[in-house]
């Protein structure tokens, strides 16, 4: 058998080896209904044999399509980005596209790397969580000639297309349900001096809707600052309240890891939840409904951000519309056992 300089196997190889022409070779990977069966398990059988890999890259360029989409999330080990990476993924490698994944980690700056690293590899599409970019990141998206869909927020100027939902209004409806439960002290909690643009909405629309809701009242927020986002600092900003606003009555969470450290950090300290502090979060995690007690929370769509981001996707790339889309899929409160 013949090998080029990279020592990996070639079409005429896998040919030779099946006593047929290249071109049947190449017919039988690239459109399979054309090549009888019988030629298509000599075929196979040669490639599992050889350990043929096909050159997608020159068949990119024949086509002008890598068959990639480009995903940035923010962190691949929460839950609740993996869960639409997962509705992402079902929907377009049902179509025979793959996924290249980057985690941003809450920078705006590593952001922009991987936009320049990922749009270098031509991708077919893209999608990122969030609509707060810098300007070099936001440039790049939008002029990268290929479908952008931005998620997990909500802008009345999307690069795009636009899959998400109001950070501001679901913060809203927390603090409207605390106020009805009768709470009157509301702390907000989280890593607000980072880079989380949609932890900063739900700070913004906390401080509004205390000031409507809470008039004369004390607008009361911590911040985690160098702990950025653990349990550990969920534990501190709990830890933080009570030192500095001691008359707290009920935490509000940027996120449900914080609010699972504060529900750990109050158990250990004996402090009854919710009898003593009530503690909500936000993205219900999976590990937030296990809790005991378990965590009043935001439930956001994850899954289904995924399946609908994938699916615009694949109608830009298909050139079934040309038209950009915004899809609000909307938030629900979980109201548990810890407020």
């Amino acid at each position: 058998m013949t090998r080029r300089s990279t020592n990996s196997v070639t079409l005429h190889d896998v040919a030779a080896h099946a006593g047929v022409s290249p071109q049947t070779v190449s017919r039988a990977i690239r459109m399979p209904n054309l090549v009888s069966e019988s030629t298509l398990a000599v075929v196979r059988s040669s490639i599992a044999e050889t350990g043929y890999v096909p050159n997608l890259a020159a068949s990119n360029l024949a086509s002008n399509r890598s068959m990639t989409v480009a995903a940035l999330v923010p962190a691949v080990s929460y839950s609740v980005f993996a869960e639409t990476i997962h509705g992402l993924d079902a929907v377009l490698s049902a179509k025979g596209y793959h996924l290249f994944i980057g985690s941003t980690d809450y920078d705006s700056a590593r952001e922009e790397e991987l936009i320049r690293a990922f749009l270098g590899r031509r991708p077919d599409g893209i999608i990122v969580v969030g609509t707060e970019h810098t300007p070099a990141a936001r440039a790049m998206l939008a002029g990268a000639k290929v479908p952008v869909v931005e998620t997990w927020s909500w802008t009345d100027e999307p690069i795009d297309s636009l899959v998400g939902f109001s950070n501001r209004e679901a913060i809203t409806a927390v603090v409207d349900y605390v106020h009805s439960r009768g709470y009157q002290h509301p702390t907000f909690a989280g890593w607000l001096t980072g880079s989380d643009s949609r932890a900063l909405d739900r700070r913004l629309a906390f401080e509004q809707r205390m000031g409507e809701l809470y008039p004369g009242e004390t607008i009361r927020v911590v911040d985690s600052g160098a702990d950025g986002i653990s349990i550990e600092a969920g534990r501190s900003l709990l830890d933080r309240a009570l030192r500095d606003h001691p008359e707290t009555d009920v935490l509000l969470c940027a996120s449900d890891i914080f609010a699972t450290g504060a529900l750990l950090e109050a158990q250990a300290r004996g402090i009854s939840v919710p009898d003593q502090l009530a503690i909500c979060g936000f993205g219900d995690f999976e590990l937030s409904r296990q809790l005991s007690p378990a965590l009043t929370t935001v439930s956001t769509p994850n899954l289904e951000i995924g399946r609908r981001a994938g699916e615009l996707l694949l109608s830009r790339m298909h050139g079934e519309t040309d038209e950009p889309s915004s899809l609000d899929l909307g938030f629900s409160l979980a109201a548990r056992d810890s407020a």
